[in-house]
């Protein structure tokens, strides 16, 4: 008998066939054929800016002005620029900051926005009000004016550059995990959750955040991508990263008056730009399009 329900029990699934919501994501995130484009254009940046020691084939410190403003060849591939660096190793190391820059200005204001909006949104009342207006009063400056207030206050510099890039998107993320805890907290689950005598900080923690997760991570890829514009246009005024320092926006204040001479010293940094916007931009809309259940068919 005991033989005969075990033959007739259903085989288990095999392991690789399990399913998840992750896993689920991400199969229908590799067939989205421009979110996996966007992905290989971050991973090669992402790739270059690791190995940079290995790849690039001078000190992009090292000026020769004997070879100042040479066009792209064997020797140079990307040309030179004004002081006769090579243009190919200062791209190559300018993905290093440009990342550093993008990717933890996004974390700090992750950290922040989701932090404020939280408490905004689960608490409510003066606290809700408080935090509010003062995403209000951030909203109200245009966020490059800003950041280049807050960064002529603290003094021009890399760090400071990312110091108000992360402020300025810190409204950003709070109004959109408030607006999603104000939708979360009237959820069944959490009313029986407090019906049961959970404290707030374990409803937070076990139950708001991870249910918070979906349009912080989609509008964290988006973010990353306004924060390399962020920072080049603040080296491009001089305010980011400072001399000798390969920053891409920077590289284009120096190429400026070299545009008609020289237009390899504008295009390269340019086009670097251009390509990982792109990159965190394509990724960005694949994962809205796979996280976001409204838009889904």
């Amino acid at each position: 008998m005991g033989q005969a329900a075990l033959k007739a029990s259903p085989p288990k699934a095999p392991v690789d066939q399990a399913s998840g919501p992750w896993r689920d994501a991400w199969k229908a995130f590799r067939k989205n054929k421009t979110a996996m484009a966007g992905l290989g254009i971050i991973l090669f940046f992402v790739l270059i800016a690791l190995l940079a020691p290995w790849i690039a084939p001078y000190d992009f410190k090292a000026q020769q002005l004997v070879n100042r403003l040479k066009p792209p060849s064997a020797e140079h591939w990307f040309g030179t620029d004004d002081l006769g660096r090579d243009l190919f190793t200062r791209v190559i190391y300018g993905a290093r900051i440009s990342l550093w820059v993008g990717f933890f200005s996004v974390i700090g204001s992750i950290i922040v926005g989701t932090a404020l909006g939280i408490l905004a949104g689960y608490y409510g009342k003066w606290m809700d009000m408080i935090i509010s207006r003062l995403f209000d009063i951030l909203l109200a400056f245009p966020s490059i004016l800003l950041a280049i207030a807050i960064v002529a206050i603290l003094g021009p510099s890399l760090q400071n550059a990312l110091y108000a890039i992360a402020i300025v998107n810190i409204p950003t993320y709070g109004r959109l995990v408030r607006a999603r805890v104000l939708s979360l907290k009237s959820e069944e689950y959490i009313t029986a959750a407090r019906a049961i005598g959970m404290k707030n900080g374990r409803i937070l923690f076990s139950h708001i955040l991870p249910n918070s997760l979906t349009p912080i991570i989609v509008q964290g890829t988006l973010g990353i991508a306004t924060a390399i514009i962020e920072a080049a246009a603040l080296g491009f005024l001089g305010l980011g990263a400072q001399p000798p320092d390969p920053e891409w926006g920077k590289m284009l204040s120096d190429s400026r008056q070299f545009i008609q001479k020289a237009p390899w010293t504008v295009v390269f940094p340019g086009l670097s730009i251009m390509l990982t916007v792109l990159g965190f931009n394509l990724m960005g809309d694949g994962l809205r399009d796979v996280l976001d259940p409204r838009m889904k068919n």
